[in-house]
């Protein structure tokens, strides 16, 4: 079956590629012949080459033309760049790709994607982001030609961490939704640049993981995903470096004063910082903080405690009455019984 008579085979009908999608597509050649790695190969040789640096997954040939497999690769830092065709209706299957991103682009041909009980048919010009944890299932038409770029997932949270977005505990996930090629142009443009950096023998090493933060930070900007860009404010930097202040004299007589210098605020500007971020006064939130380092050292079974007085005076109570007190309201017991029960054990 020739490759016109499969473009009308109702299994995997191919849609024509916009004018203007297909101008655009040729301004991304991305990787070279240099990068070559099979050309006219058996689909099955690509295959294993892809498992063991782009991602793991099975393959299954619904049409197998034979040697037409091609695929080119490039490792660039700690990121990789592929360009792949299987030259066959093939599909291609995976439980999850563990600890990586796939950014797929459409170049040629198309490639369904089975999401659950739906699917996606991307088209040329067309792009998808898959999650780490998304199970994997593609069909490519027998000319479907895709660039992948290989995300480790470590990148991700390091870009974000340096630029103090907010991180969601599951994990950072994109949107399963396609992109077209014409929204994200200047993304595209970067990869085609990156993979020309990737081939150049010119490159400074020192530059790869600069790209590798700028495409990510690229990424973030453009997709949809759950992570929230809102960067902390002044009043957040500047109540999150009295915290850690706190807790680095904690055994120290702390007040408004000593804080209000720490920070270079008046004093009323530290009241109400306190009051928005915590709730409570400076005073309140220092004698807590000191409460939990005592309690802290009482559950430790490694820390030696001659006596409860000793260790109320070393944090800065002096009225041990009124320490054992707020002791008992702030965890159930009082000081001494938890020691009687740790040096029970």
């Amino acid at each position: 079956m020739t490759i016109q008579a499969l473009r009308a085979h109702p299994a995997f009908p191919i849609a024509p590629i916009a004018p203007c999608s297909d101008r655009m597509i040729r301004c991304f050649p991305f990787l070279k012949e240099k990068s070559t790695v099979f050309q006219g190969a058996h689909p099955f040789a690509v295959s294993e080459y892809v498992n063991e640096h782009v991602g793991t997954h099975g393959l299954s040939l619904r049409l197998n033309l034979g040697g037409t497999a091609a695929l080119a690769h490039r490792k660039f830092g700690n990121i990789d760049l592929c360009r792949l065709a299987y030259g066959s209706q093939a599909r291609v299957v995976s439980d999850r790709l563990h600890d990586i991103y796939h950014l797929q682009f459409i170049l040629r041909g198309q490639c369904r994607y089975e999401l659950g009980h739906s699917s996606i048919t991307l088209q040329p010009g067309q792009l998808l982001l898959i999650n780490p944890d998304d199970p994997i299932d593609l069909t490519y038409s027998v000319d479907c030609e895709k660039f992948i770029l290989r995300l480790p997932t470590y990148l991700l949270h390091n870009t974000c961490a340096e630029h103090q977005w907010q991180q969601p505990q599951g994990g950072i996930r994109f949107k399963p939704v396609p992109y077209r090629v014409e929204d994200l142009e200047s993304l595209l443009y970067l990869l085609n640049l990156v993979c020309q950096e990737a081939e150049s023998d010119l490159l400074q090493p020192q530059l790869l993981n600069h790209y590798s933060r700028v495409i990510v930070t690229k990424l973030m900007t453009m997709l949809d995903h759950n992570v929230s860009l809102e960067q902390p404010t002044l009043i957040d930097v500047s109540f999150e470096r009295l915290v850690h202040y706190i807790e680095e004299n904690i055994k120290n007589d702390l007040c408004v004063k000593k804080l209000a210098h720490q920070a270079h605020m008046s004093t009323r500007s530290i009241y109400h910082l306190f009051e928005k971020q915590a709730k409570t006064t400076p005073k309140h939130f220092i004698r807590q903080k000191k409460l939990q380092a005592v309690h802290k050292v009482l559950m430790d079974p490694s820390t030696q405690v001659p006596n409860i007085t000793a260790l109320a005076l070393e944090y800065g109570f002096t009225h041990l009455g009124r320490f054992a007190e707020v002791y008992r309201e702030t965890f159930g017991m009082l000081p001494s019984d938890v020691l009687k029960r740790r040096q029970a054990h």
